[in-house]
Order: C-alpha cells, then sequence, then structure tokens
C-alpha cells in the first residue's frame, strides 16, 4: 500500500510538472507561483540528493525526488523566460534578479529545516507547509490573473491527487495529525481552486 500510494503521488505531481511545462511554454508564461516553485525545487533537490546520500528511507521517493526536480528546472525556465510581465512595473527590470533571490532563499530554509528537524520530520513538515502555501497562492494567482493562461483544470486534479495519496500513507496509515491537518486544508484549497477555475473559464470563454 505505501509503495502504491508513492507511486500515485509520484505520477500524479509528474503529470502536474508535465501540464505546467507544455502550458508554460506553449502560452509564454509560466504557471506555478515563484514561491512555490522555489520552495519546491529547493524541497526536491535536497531531499533527492540526501536520500541518496544517507539512504535510510524509500529509495522510490528519492529517484521521484529527483525526477520532479529535473522537472522544475524547466518551470523554472519559464520563469527567467516569460515572468516579466507578471511583476510590479517597478520589479519588472529586475524580475530575474527576484527569482535568483527566491531560489536562494528557498533552498536556504530547505537546509534549515532538514539540518534542525532531520530527514524524516524536515521532510514532512517542509512539504505539507509548503504545499498549503502553494495551494494558496495557486489561487492568488487565479484572482490576479486577468486570464488563465499557465492554468487548467488537469493542473488542479493531478495536484490534488499527488497530495492527498501521500496525506492517506503518513496521515491516516501512519497516524499524524498534522500531516492530516494540512492534508486536509491542502485538499480544501485545492478543490476550491479547480471549483474557481472552472467558472473563471466559462466566464471568459468566447461567447
Amino acid at each position: 500500500m505505501a509503495l502504491a500510494l508513492t507511486l500515485i503521488s509520484g505520477i500524479s505531481w509528474t503529470l502536474v510538472y508535465y501540464f505546467l511545462i507544455r502550458k508554460g511554454f506553449k502560452e509564454h508564461t509560466y504557471g506555478m507561483p515563484l514561491w512555490a516553485l522555489g520552495l519546491n525545487i529547493a524541497w526536491e533537490t535536497t531531499y533527492g540528493i540526501n536520500g541518496f546520500i544517507h539512504p535510510n528511507g524509500s529509495s522510490a521517493q528519492s529517484v521521484i525526488n529527483i525526477i520532479w526536480a529535473l522537472c522544475d528546472v524547466l518551470i523554472v525556465v519559464t520563469y527567467f523566460k516569460y515572468g516579466r510581465k507578471y511583476q510590479p512595473v517597478e520589479l519588472q527590470n529586475h524580475y530575474r534578479l527576484l527569482g535568483i533571490f527566491v531560489l536562494v532563499v528557498s533552498f536556504i530554509v530547505q537546509i534549515l529545516l532538514l539540518n534542525y528537524f532531520g530527514v524524516h520530520t524536515g521532510a514532512r513538515l517542509s512539504a505539507y507547509l509548503q504545499n498549503l502555501l502553494m495551494s494558496i497562492l495557486f489561487l492568488n494567482m487565479l484572482f490576479i490573473r486577468h486570464g488563465v493562461e499557465g492554468q487548467s483544470v488537469a493542473i488542479g486534479i493531478t495536484k490534488f491527487i499527488g497530495t492527498l495519496a501521500p496525506t492517506i500513507l503518513m496521515g491516516v496509515i501512519e497516524p499524524n495529525p498534522l500531516v492530516l491537518t494540512l492534508g486536509i486544508l491542502c485538499a480544501i484549497f485545492d478543490i476550491l481552486y479547480i471549483i474557481l477555475l472552472m467558472v473563471k473559464q466559462k466566464l471568459i470563454a468566447p461567447k
């Protein structure tokens, strides 16, 4: 069961990244909010590499983390190629510096959490906190962008499943009230995002 849920999560999140990359380059945009992207690639790189250096957990998850990190590299590219137009006017000429700053801070945060809490607690705590932040930031992106470029219901659904699977594993099967609570909050925001995205798509669709 643990392996099955890990693979479901891995496949779902890989599909999220595929959709984000495809839509990003096709629509000349980036689909993952910057801070979510920074924390995401930092988490996957940090724990992916750590899993191979100190193999004391799921080897499948370590491989998945590296695959995700490689996917995130392409999403980072979409930010640096197309992110200028989404920044406030005063930051548009410096949006690349902003991106670098966010990436550096994100890696520092993940490394600090790993060193302070250790692999087991650090990975879960940071993963769910940043996942919750990501779910909120996706909603925020939906509200502040005029259109739905870079976004799709498929992204929302696969993101929802990708978080739900490990929540069942680490919050229910391996009872952990904190993980379960954060996972439920992520699910609520993800479902809300899917519903509101569908509403917005209908509102802006050509008559």
